[in-house]
């Protein structure tokens, strides 16, 4: 399967995003151990199934109307999405995409349909992350708890809450498929062209309308801000059911954190070479690396040695073909790591090495 991820945004816009270089398929079971036989066990061991049922079914309806509370809907003029209420103060915290260049929305809170007014604190298009404030804050703002990114697990139940196709209060359920992936978002229609390290992938439809909305472990706590949904590239771009990705809680709690208190991003933690660059294509038409246009003056590209006309070919031990196979290695890296870069000059492979630069 070649599947892609788009943007889980508004349905009222087609949205894109780079090729995925690959998806995990996992089942999950359970099973029920037999009784011991004698007089004191049950008469059979099916009795123990519904009350299993019953017990994840009372925790499902839990966290539901623990959490669905603090899930709302973001209208901007054009496009819809969800958001997830970060404290009190009345700030709301959902995807870059989702806000666009808007600065004025309406928000409608969980049981009430009359909207209110929010407006833009900063949008963080590099994490499609954006931070927004309610003008008015409503009697019983419910701020949603959020988790630990770092415990989560592969095969945990989650739940994804949002407003999927402008269906507020939405709820779909599945496992946490894979963790620390790697995914890049197109710059069409609207999208950020974000490539976004450690998310984590869920069996929980993610849809249209998703995104900036939340997903759920079975105690009540957010782990991550869906954000794209996979199309089938082999099936026309139709979906690929099961594979969703959401940014992981921990980076939304350090980008809304440093939103709420300085009115913008103030350390990224993301690396970047500082170059503007683009995709080098060879005789046979295929990309084979990455032309540097611009180096920063005292950048890390330029203290390195790199300069206009440079193709950088390897970065980390990594092979560089495109614009985005260099933003996935930068990605997973922080600033201030040196990183042996492979580059072509007058047709002479070269090497050196380059301590990455902040984005």
């Amino acid at each position: 399967m070649d599947a892609s991820p788009i943007r889980a945004r508004s349905p009222r816009r087609a949205v894109f995003a780079a090729a995925l270089a690959c998806c995990a398929a996992l089942t999950a079971g359970c099973t029920v151990p037999a009784a011991p036989a004698g007089r004191d066990a049950p008469a059979s061991p099916q009795a123990a199934v519904p009350m299993a049922a019953g017990d994840l079914q009372s925790q499902y309806l839990r966290v539901i109307k623990e959490v669905l509370p603090s899930v709302v809907q973001i209208q901007a003029s054009r496009d819809l999405g969800s958001g997830v209420v970060y404290d009190d103060k009345g700030h709301i915290v959902t995807n870059a995409h989702v806000v666009g260049s808007e600065k004025s929305f309406q928000v409608t809170m969980p049981n009430d349909e009359e909207p209110l007014t929010a407006s833009l604190v900063y949008s963080y298009p590099e994490q499609d992350l954006a931070v927004i404030r309610l003008e008015k804050r409503p009697d019983g703002l419910k701020p949603a708890v959020f988790g630990d990114s770092e415990k989560v697990a592969v095969g945990q139940i989650v739940l994804a809450m949002g407003s999927p196709l402008g269906l507020s209060s939405s709820v779909t359920q599945g496992i946490v498929s894979a963790t620390g992936r790697t995914v890049s978002e197109g710059d069409s229609g609207g999208g950020t062209g974000a490539t976004i390290a450690n998310m984590v992938q869920t069996s929980a439809a993610i849809n249209p309308g998703n995104s900036g909305g939340a997903l759920v472990d079975l105690e009540g706590r957010v782990i991550g801000i869906p954000t794209l949904a996979a199309v089938d590239q082999n099936l026309g771009g139709g979906a690929a059911p099961g594979i969703g990705f959401a940014i992981p809680a921990t980076m939304v709690k350090t980008v809304a954190d440093q939103i709420v208190k300085e009115g913008k991003v103030v350390d990224s933690g993301r690396a970047a070479l500082d170059i503007t660059a683009r995709t080098f294509v060879d005789d046979r038409y295929q990309p084979a690396g990455v032309t540097v246009v611009t180096a920063r003056p005292g950048g890390a590209a330029d203290k390195a040695g790199l300069r206009p006309g440079d193709i950088i070919t390897g970065l980390g031990g990594r092979r560089i073909t495109t614009i985005t196979s260099l933003a996935e290695v930068l990605a997973t890296a922080r600033p201030g790591r040196r990183m042996q870069v492979t580059f072509v000059r007058d047709g002479r492979s070269r090497t050196t090495q380059a301590t990455l630069g902040e984005q």
